[in-house]
């Protein structure tokens, strides 16, 4: 999470960056405005996991078997721009190609279902349990494959995504995937993808950044 909001503040601002990234160790991570007595809910009791607070929105993400990434896109390009419903439904109709060509039956949820009860609203607070509108859904089950959520601030967008594996299917080349992901999303916006150098920061402010999203304060901070 340190890593992914330093990208936001310190990559140079004529850039986009699509990061991807595993995990140590069992984790979830969950949105910045979420309550923490309702994440540990969600939270499995009988195993050691790793817990976060994002800097995005969203809900509950169980990253155990997903694929996780980050892009960052700088102030002032075009899809940096855009309201984040729009940011949001292009990203994901990206990746749906991507996993199309990987024989995913993937496409972008277009609409809510009318019949959705409010009593099912609080669903939305745990990532998968759900598709919300513009998510990557299947298209035969319509299980949602991913979702993300989004942070701007004044140095550009932060798009922080997560697919599920078991959704997506067993068959997917994930390495492949990177690769198609990377063209479809440097298609939109307009760039060339190629394999970037990490950039030159402040070791200090990025120690003291990782202990603040480490800290029980961050943590809890709602």
């Amino acid at each position: 999470m340190a890593t992914d909001f330093m990208l936001l503040q310190r990559y140079p601002v004529a850039a986009v960056r699509l990061r991807h990234y595993d995990w140590h160790r069992p984790a979830f991570t969950f949105g910045y405005s979420q309550k923490i007595a309702f994440v540990r809910t969600q939270i499995p009791a009988d195993e050691p996991i790793e817990l976060c607070r994002r800097p995005t929105g969203g809900g509950v993400v169980d990253h155990r078997d997903d694929w996780t990434y980050s892009l960052v896109i700088p102030r002032g390009h075009p899809l940096e721009e855009l309201p984040a419903t729009q940011s949001y439904r292009l990203i994901h109709e990206s990746l749906a190609v991507a996993l199309g060509w990987q024989n995913v039956a993937a496409e972008v949820k277009r609409e809510n279902d009318p019949h959705e009860a409010d009593n099912v609203a609080g669903l939305a607070g745990v990532c998968f349990q759900r598709a919300e509108l513009y998510d990557v859904v299947h298209a035969r089950s319509g299980a949602k494959i991913a979702g993300a959520a989004q942070k701007r601030n004044k140095h550009g967008l932060l798009f922080q995504g997560s697919i599920s594996r078991s959704v997506a299917g067993a068959k997917v080349d994930w390495e492949k995937f990177h690769n198609d992901f990377s063209a479809t999303l440097a298609r939109l916006l307009e760039v060339e993808a190629e394999p970037t150098p990490w950039p030159d920061w402040n070791d200090e402010e990025f120690y003291t950044l990782t202990e603040q999203y480490a800290s029980p304060e961050w943590l809890e901070y709602r």
